[in-house]
Order: structure tokens, then C-alpha cells, then sequence
């Protein structure tokens, strides 16, 4: 079966490009989250940490 894909494949003309660009296409996605993720300040990320312990933000209502 592989075989089959795999000759369907090289008869499509410029179809090299995809693999190239899914990759690149992750590879800066998480890149991007990375950078995001190290940059993100600690003051938020500590406050972002509490608010399940805070029961006056709750987001569940207490009249049900």
C-alpha cells in the first residue's frame, strides 16, 4: 500500500514543498509558545496560579 502512495506522490509536481513547510510551520510555532513562555512575567503566572484558590473570583455560581 505504501508503495502505491509513495509513486502517486512523486508523479505530483511540487508537492516537495509541503513537508518543508509543515515543518517550518512547527517548528516556529513552537518557537514562538517558547520565547511566549520564558518572556511571561512571574507576577502574572503566580497571580494566574491563585485564582482557584480564591474563593471571592469564583466563576462557579453559588445559587445553583
Amino acid at each position: 500500500m505504501f508503495e502505491q502512495i509513495k509513486h502517486n506522490m512523486e508523479n505530483i509536481s511540487g508537492i516537495e514543498i509541503y513537508p518543508i513547510l509543515s515543518l517550518l510551520i512547527f517548528f516556529f510555532f513552537f518557537v514562538f509558545l517558547g520565547l511566549w513562555v520564558f518572556t511571561y512575567k512571574k507576577e502574572k503566572i503566580k497571580e494566574m496560579s491563585q485564582i482557584p484558590l480564591d474563593e471571592g473570583n469564583s466563576l462557579i455560581s453559588k445559587d445553583i
